[in-house]
């Protein structure tokens, strides 16, 4: 995975971090409790994947792809 840690003087800016999101992806998973006096009432797990709909059919869906004849 490359590092994209920043030091003091480097700035992204939003465009581009959006833009590295959108082209490579990124995945967000999470979980939520909803508690009322240690009873738990809700309890919610989350997957969350972030991309452009480009960048999964070219690398993550290749199978759907090939399914629906190649058609972009």
């Amino acid at each position: 995975m490359p590092n994209i840690a920043t030091n003091e003087t480097e700035h992204i800016s939003l465009c581009e971090t959006l833009d590295r999101v959108l082209n490579k992806g990124a995945v967000v998973v999470g979980d939520i409790t909803i508690s009322v006096a240690d009873v738990d009432l809700l309890y919610i797990h989350l997957q969350l994947l972030l991309t452009s709909i480009e960048t999964a059919r070219r690398v993550m869906l290749p199978e759907c792809n090939a399914a629906s004849g190649g058609n972009q």
